[in-house]
């Protein structure tokens, strides 16, 4: 499998990450200028994305809150989890209840060195640096067996991630998440979501372009129904697979994504 390579440890400046251009999206200042120049093309054509991006991270903070609060989830697999941020995971997760652990995997070299530098002195979570789709190697790390109990349900989060991977029997979405879900207990939980668009010209272009930009490390933008086949099997929650600015928002007043050239699509489902 693809995801089974050597992953590399050196950060190329030269060429644009999903990671990078969603962290200057978010205002973050871990970027180079090929991630912001790939940035400014991208907003050309899907001007909505820097406000699609800060949505996608208030959906984040809101489900991972509402999974500590609510459902008394105090496990969390974060798959492609991104350069840390302001309110990452553990940061929310551990102020509902301090005890709760986190496992991030990004496959992003630059992820690994910012994120273990930021958790230095959290012991309660640990970076792995591995491909979202090396399912048995994320699982019998160290880390996640120092830190997950999965006779206990866990929620696993595919938060803006898989957009990244190309479609496939083996590595693609549909193989990850059937993967993932079948070694957890019932009554936990996956957080998903992904880029879709209803135009066919906008898929095209995104997908082309991210792929080249990239250089291969990327999937396609998808159509809502293809996010709907990911959560066969479980209980999805209220208020159902939506645009996720949406979902649960805190107040009436909250931000929504104006506008449709593409949007960020998903929810949450029960693992039965």
């Amino acid at each position: 499998m693809q995801a089974d390579k050597q992953l590399s440890t050196e950060i190329d400046a030269n060429v644009p990450t999903a990671a990078r251009m969603y962290d200057y999206y978010l205002g973050g200042k871990d970027n180079y200028a090929a991630d912001r120049a790939a940035v400014g093309e991208l907003d050309k054509v899907v001007p909505s994305t820097r406000r699609l991006a800060l949505n996608n991270r208030r959906f984040l903070q809101r489900v991972v809150r509402t999974l500590a609060e609510d459902y008394g989830i105090r496990q969390f697999l974060d798959h492609g989890s991104g350069l840390p941020t302001q309110d990452n995971v553990h940061q929310i997760a551990q102020r509902v209840a301090p005890e709760s652990r986190v496992v991030y995997v990004d496959n992003d070299p630059m992820v690994l060195v910012h994120g273990r530098a930021l958790l230095d002195q959290n012991d309660r979570t640990a970076v792995i640096h591995a491909d979202m789709r090396s399912t048995e190697m994320i699982f019998s790390h160290p880390d996640t067996q120092r830190l997950i109990d999965f006779s206990q349900p866990v929620a696993v989060l595919f938060n803006s991630v898989f957009h990244c991977i190309p479609d496939s029997d083996t590595d693609g979405p549909m193989a990850v998440v059937r993967r993932v879900t079948e070694r957890l207990v019932p009554g936990s939980y996956a957080v998903m979501c992904q880029l879709v668009s209803e135009d066919p010209g906008v898929r095209k272009f995104v997908t082309e372009f991210m792929d080249q930009a990239t250089q291969g490390h990327w999937g396609r933008v998808r159509e809502p129904k293809d996010v709907e086949a990911l959560f066969e099997g479980m209980d999805i929650l209220e208020p159902g697979l939506v645009e996720v600015s949406t979902w649960r928002p805190d107040t009436d007043v909250a931000p929504r994504q104006l506008t449709d050239e593409w949007i960020e699509f998903g929810g949450l489902g029960r693992i039965r």
